[in-house]
């Protein structure tokens, strides 16, 4: 799956393989926030993640390496991010827009939105319009 927006319009997939939300409150950053690393990574399917912590509110979590920036000193985040999951199950239809290290942003037909691993979901042919 390639990196950032898919062709700048949603797709729709079908889950393939159930997932569960690792974490009931996840990490979330906001661009130019400060943030710590703590050295541990992770290799998700060949995407490198970091496990970092919110200075604003002392969240922890994986965040993608291409994330964290040093300015002035000081380890920030390039952009906005969260690590909010998508639990879903196999069968369901969802809609992505943004692919990143293995995971696909998906919204649900309920309303949830969410991280979904890349390697759960197959694209449906035709978009989601």
């Amino acid at each position: 799956m390639e990196f950032g927006l898919l062709k700048g319009r949603m797709m729709k997939y079908r889950v393939i393989e159930s997932w569960t939300a690792t974490y009931a409150d996840p990490i979330r950053i906001g661009a130019g926030q400060q943030l710590s690393l703590s050295g541990e990574t992770y290799d998700w399917d060949g995407n490198l993640w970091l496990w970092a912590k919110s200075a604003a509110d002392g969240k922890e979590g994986w965040i993608p390496d291409y994330l964290p920036e040093e300015r002035d000193g000081r380890v920030v985040s390039r952009e906005t991010f969260s690590a909010i999951e998508l639990t879903c199950v196999s069968g369901e239809t969802v809609e992505g827009d943004v692919a990143r290290h293995g995971w696909v942003w998906c919204k649900a037909e309920d309303g949830r939105s969410g991280w979904v691993p890349a390697k759960h979901l197959e694209a449906v042919c035709g978009d989601a319009s």
